[in-house]
């Protein structure tokens, strides 16, 4: 009697991930993991993350670490269905019209409308004195941070802004913590800057949205993949004052990324080129890839990353999945072989 032959596991290959910011809009980033995670056929060395996307890659390495692909996609679900309940109670949500209709900005809620003109004349020293920040809750015994320390893979490598310097900090091994999540997110004009070491930061988007340098430098895959939240494009010029700061803000979370992108890009060029060796440019060339849904997610105002409503952290979630299994069908065979992205149309 022959024995029954196990089903071969697919084979795998490594990438490391860089994951950005955007407040609610990291739901996509939700869905891109979890449809990675369903796949099995990726593994994950470092993660590179900032605000949203340090959240995201948080609960990925410590999920993989301490339970595996379905533990991690558990705890990713965990984590934004409690920040879509935390928004429950909260006024900063969509009209009945808007739900109605479909409408995902929130210009035309009251509260917004308040809360920008707040933040224009007030600081959070002023309105928040205590310095409450919901993500401190959201957080609590999602992540035993002692394990994930302790991590050797996935490395997570978390940005934030160092006020005071104004140098990007990633904490990584030893440094990372709940502080350090929440420094990774805290806007300024929203929240009291985070102190850690008697340092103090803000979002780690002014200064690395994601950084790509430890991807590069401390990890041994010559692969990542880019989950793009943040739209380098969008169709109009903006003629509204919030819509102007908003556009500002996009494009600064946006520029020292492409500077990364740009060096990266010029490196690989001398490589491939055997015009500079690796050993002397000390580093290997990277293939680049990219996930992401720059038109539905351009077609999202700005005001729309501040909605947590389920409904719309779902769509998101949905979004993210698709773009995942799109990117899965036409690139996974291309990964240890050469870059996905097109990248021509960021630099000009």
């Amino acid at each position: 009697m022959h024995g029954t032959k196990k089903p071969e596991s697919p084979p795998t290959r490594t990438v490391n991930l860089a994951l950005q910011g955007g407040g609610a809009h990291g739901a996509f980033t939700w869905g891109v993991l979890d449809r990675l995670l369903e796949d099995r056929r990726l593994d994950f060395e470092g993660i590179s993350g900032t605000s949203a996307g340090a959240l995201n890659g948080a609960l990925l390495a410590y999920g993989m670490a301490t339970g595996g692909r379905e533990a991690a996609r558990e705890l990713l679900d965990r984590l934004w269905h409690r920040l879509a309940g935390s928004n429950v109670l909260s006024p900063l949500q969509p009209t009945w019209m808007d739900r109605w209709t479909g409408n995902r900005h929130l210009e035309g809620s009251p509260f917004y409308a308040g809360l920008d003109l707040m933040v224009r004349v007030m600081s959070p020293y002023q309105f928040n004195p205590l310095g409450l920040n919901p993500l401190r809750h959201a957080l609590t015994g999602l992540v035993d941070f002692d394990v994930l320390r302790g991590l050797a893979a996935p490395r997570l490598y978390v940005s934030a802004t160092n006020v005071t310097r104004g140098k990007l900090k990633v904490f990584s091994g030893d440094e990372l913590s709940p502080e350090c999540l929440v420094a990774s997110t805290c806007l300024p004009f929203l929240f009291q800057a985070e102190e850690i070491g008697g340092e103090h930061y803000w979002d780690g988007g002014y200064m690395g949205n994601p950084t790509l340098y430890p991807l590069i430098h401390e990890c041994r895959s010559a692969d990542i993949l880019v989950v793009q939240v943040t739209p380098l494009a969008r169709p109009e010029v903006p003629t509204q004052t919030t819509a102007i700061v908003d556009r500002v803000n996009e494009i600064s979370f946006n520029s020292t990324f492409l500077r990364e992108l740009r060096a990266m890009e010029l490196i690989n060029r001398l490589i491939r080129g055997h015009k500079l060796s690796e050993a002397e440019a000390g580093v290997r060339a990277i293939n680049l890839h990219m996930v992401a849904a720059a038109e539905e997610m351009a077609a999202l105002g700005v005001s729309t990353k501040m909605n947590n409503d389920l409904a719309f952290l779902l769509e998101l979630r949905g979004m993210g999945r698709e773009a995942a299994s799109a990117w899965l069908e036409t690139s996974f065979d291309r990964v240890g072989v050469e870059s996905t992205a097109e990248l021509g149309n960021a630099f000009v």
